[in-house]
């Protein structure tokens, strides 16, 4: 479990393709150091840590996950958003973040309001079912907040601190999303429970428990 705060921004140096996936190497430095076996969240993709260098460390990544994430799409020298594992002791300065990728979306807009920078992401409409305004989500691992949510789209506004702790979005950049797991489970049991109940996302939206 992580908390979508990027601790480090990485730098991928190495990825060596595999017929079942690939082996990737990053450079980051952590104090206390990590071990192998430990999880980090790459870009917002729960990896496992293999191995340890002296200058970072190894990842091995199915190609599935290639394929469904951005991550296929890095060449050495990108950067990558870094987060260790929540600790139980840890603060929850984010919200949750499994670190299970949903899918991509790609980055349409970007322009400058007031000193934030607004992003405005294109993604499908399964994922959109799972947004919703002032909700919470995890761009390429960054927990964000959505400003605005249409039939298409959704926007996030970066502040400064932000922008200089998260590896640098531009437009067309393709990035990687995970919806609010709570939302997640709401909206399974809105499915499939609830409508023998009586209850539907209409009633919810008239009792203000959702907005449109």
């Amino acid at each position: 479990m992580f908390t979508g705060l990027i601790q480090q921004i990485g730098q991928l140096t190495a990825m060596h393709n595999r017929a079942e996936g690939a082996l990737l190497q990053i450079q980051a430095a952590w104090q206390p150091a990590l071990e192998p076996g430990e999880s980090v969240a790459v870009n917002g993709v729960c990896l496992t840590v293999t191995d340890i260098s002296a200058t970072g460390f190894h990842c091995d990544v199915l190609r599935e996950t290639l394929d469904r994430t951005n991550l296929g799409r890095k060449k050495p020298g990108a950067a990558l958003n870094l987060e260790r594992a929540l600790r139980l002791n840890d603060p929850l300065g984010g919200h949750m973040v499994t670190g299970h990728v949903d899918g991509t979306g790609v980055i349409r807009e970007c322009r400058i309001i007031g000193q934030d920078l607004a992003l405005r992401i294109a993604c499908s409409s399964d994922l959109l079912q799972g947004i919703v305004t002032k909700g919470s989500i995890a761009v390429d691992g960054a927990s964000l907040t959505v400003a605005s949510l249409d039939s298409e789209s959704f926007t996030i506004h970066l502040i400064p601190f932000t922008r200089a702790h998260t590896a640098t979005w531009t437009a067309g950049a393709v990035v990687n999303l995970e919806t609010d797991i709570i939302g997640k489970y709401v909206q399974r049991f809105l499915q499939h429970s609830a409508p023998a109940a009586g209850l539907t996302w209409d009633k919810l939206r008239q009792a203000g428990f959702m907005s449109d």
